[in-house]
């Protein structure tokens, strides 16, 4: 059995299915943050399946480094993110986001 771009892209599918009913469902924002990096995660298992498949010239690494522009971004999210949940749960004691309603104290 050979392993074509109907593989990863069906494994991509999953993964961001995954993701996206963990972040609508969960009520911890730590929990959310996860599910969102699952789902930036499932984006670059796609990219860069189409870069590899779809793409004539393997010298080109156009899906792969997109692949680890959006990692950058997705630790730098990541870093705001957990720094928002830490004051979050200074000023609230709490991180279930259906308690916190607003950012004003």
């Amino acid at each position: 059995m050979e392993v074509d771009i109907t593989h990863y892209l069906v494994l991509s599918g999953i993964l961001f299915s995954i993701g996206l009913f963990g972040a609508l469902s969960k009520h911890n924002a730590v929990g959310i943050l996860m599910c969102i990096e699952i789902m930036l995660n499932a984006a670059n298992i796609a990219v860069v399946a189409f870069s590899r498949f779809l793409v004539e010239d393997t010298v080109v690494l156009t899906g792969h480094v997109f692949a680890l522009f959006v990692i950058v971004v997705a630790a730098a999210e990541a870093a705001v993110g957990l720094a928002i949940v830490i004051t979050l749960y200074r000023n609230r004691e709490t991180v279930d986001v259906e308690k916190v309603d607003s950012m004003k104290g």
